[in-house]
């Protein structure tokens, strides 16, 4: 079986996040002695509580970006979803809803002359 490149990001990733936690809580640990010793000071003690912080940065950052591009993944699917394709063509031709009866047409005609009377007349 061949790992795929999935795979291998997500054991980097995650022995990324485990190594600089286990750094960061040396660290402290070092802190804390130091804190500990004669010439220890609170700037010491502020140390032990944030370098464990600093440990858990990149494993909330990893964890952020892939709830960020799962969140992505999951709009373009949306979206993509929501596209209707369109009507096919139908093979009907549809009138304008009149039948073309010579009463309209004669109709039309007077209305017509009727028009270009009074075009005549407003020159």
């Amino acid at each position: 079986m061949r790992e795929g490149p999935g795979i291998r990001r997500k054991l980097l990733v995650v022995g990324v996040s485990l190594l600089a936690l286990v750094l960061c809580c040396g660290l402290a640990w070092w802190q804390w002695e130091r804190f500990s010793s004669a010439n220890g000071t609170f700037q010491n003690l502020g140390y032990v509580l944030q370098w464990p912080l600093f440990g858990l940065a990149p494993a909330y950052m990893f964890w952020r970006l892939g709830k960020l591009r799962q969140r992505e993944q999951d709009r373009a699917a949306d979206e993509q979803a929501q596209e209707v394709p369109p009507a096919p063509p139908s093979a009907e031709v549809q009138g304008s809803g009149t039948h073309g009866s010579d009463e309209e047409d004669d109709e039309l005609a007077a209305y017509n002359r009727y028009l270009a009377r009074l075009n005549q007349e407003s020159r």
